[in-house]
């Protein structure tokens, strides 16, 4: 009996694997559901004071997993043996995400993520390689020419293609590189094995609408596109990450690369509680899916402002104090008769504590009636209106809190 050449079984073994990421990937394609793809522990941990030890990255990875997201970029192996720690933590620890590590495009980054990723099922773990791709990064950075860097892609993709099963490569500086070039980047990494295909606008430069051209062409100019997801990642600056994000969702990108709080360089990344609630409250528009658990939102802002030590701006969408808190009259009013009159969505939506009734200065009676008869009091009308003159009287800054609340109810209602 004729033996199989073990070339001949190599070949056929990989020709399965590709045919089994095909079916993955048009089921992807086919599904019409965003994937979340979060980025905190490593990009987010970028931002300048968000240090991460490995036990906290562990915390956050539970609180993600529990959140509902697709992928997690769990850091850079080849960057520090914190990051290392950290990645070893959530290995066989963390099951339903993907496990990712960044890696440039050199085979000693992706042989570092392949060791620290040992031990976790082949289908959850997998890498993401980058490369400049712009003028500025080919001449300053890289001292490359353009046929040097699509070859760069084609190998190292590859390489990393023959040991992981989920590879994905993005063009560094996308958003300032030459569309026709950029597409032949993106056409040279599938070839090699890459699954994903991300979109980066490194320095956040970009517009809804430019962003929506450049995902427009990205589909229509590279010709094995469908072997692929195309994933999309906003950075900050102008403040239009979830903007862009959420314009490139409305033209089919199936991945979104975001981060808790909106961390990252500079002025940070596309807040992932911000892009999952654009999508759940208007689900009509965008016509996707997510299974982003959004009641996990809130407790998940603040645990990753807890551990990174970065706080949270009061009026932060989404996890910030002040969103369901207000010391306007008339919408303590409203609220108080009906919590839809000015609010967006209710607190339990997002897994927030409840509504606040801040009393002073633009207080009105209902607040002041609420709050008292919450503590037990039974004003009439006019101590009412007599406790809220006081509180209008205080000084500057001054905190209504129960204690405060409580003396100057006393105060009048013994009168």
């Amino acid at each position: 009996m004729q033996r199989t050449q073990p070339g001949v079984l190599k070949r056929v073994e990989l020709h399965l694997k590709r045919m089994v990421k095909q079916v993955v990937i048009s089921h992807h394609q086919r599904s019409n559901a965003v994937l979340f793809s979060d980025t905190t522990l490593r990009d987010g941990e970028q931002m300048p004071g968000a240090t991460l030890e490995p036990e906290d990255k562990l915390r956050i990875a539970h609180a993600l997993e529990e959140a509902g997201v697709h992928s997690l970029d769990a850091g850079f192996p080849a960057s520090s043996e914190s990051d290392c720690e950290a990645i070893r933590k959530m290995v066989g620890e963390i099951k339903k995400p993907v496990l990712t590590c960044l890696c440039r495009t050199t085979y000693g980054d992706v042989d570092a993520a392949d060791k620290v990723l040992k031990g976790h099922p082949i289908h959850k773990r997998g890498v993401s390689l980058f490369c400049g791709t712009s003028p500025l990064h080919r001449e300053y950075k890289l001292n490359k020419s353009k046929d040097e860097i699509l070859n760069l892609i084609a190998d190292t993709v590859s390489y990393a293609a023959e040991r992981l099963a989920i590879v994905a490569f993005s063009p560094e500086d996308a958003s300032r590189t030459e569309p026709e070039f950029l597409c032949q980047c993106y056409q040279a990494a599938i070839d090699a094995g890459a699954t994903t295909i991300g979109f980066p606008d490194t320095v956040g430069i970009l517009t809804p609408d430019k962003a929506r051209d450049y995902v427009r062409q990205i589909f229509e100019d590279v010709p094995n596109i469908s072997k692929a997801l195309l994933a999309v990642h906003f950075h900050n600056d102008l403040g239009l990450a979830v903007a862009n994000t959420l314009a490139c969702i409305e033209e089919g990108a199936h991945v979104v690369q975001c981060t808790i709080n909106g961390l990252g360089e500079r002025a940070g990344n596309a807040s992932l509680e911000e892009v999952a609630m654009a999508l759940a409250l208007h689900e009509d528009q965008y016509g996707r899916t997510a299974k982003i658990d959004t009641t996990k939102l809130a407790p998940l802002c603040q645990l990753v402002a807890e551990l990174t030590g970065i706080p949270l701006a009061l009026n932060k969408p989404v996890g910030g104090s002040n969103i369901f808190a207000t010391e306007a009259g008339i919408h303590q009013d409203g609220l108080l008769k009906n919590p839809d009159t000015y609010l967006p969505f209710r607190p339990e939506k997002v897994g927030a504590e409840g509504i606040r009734l801040v009393l002073g200065r633009h207080s009105g009676r209902r607040a002041v009636a609420h709050h008292l008869e919450e503590m037990g009091f039974q004003p009439t009308d006019e101590q009412v209106l007599e406790v809220l003159e006081e509180i209008k009287r205080l000084p500057k800054g001054s905190v209504i809190d129960d204690p405060c609340l409580k003396d100057i109810a006393e105060k009048i209602m013994k009168r």
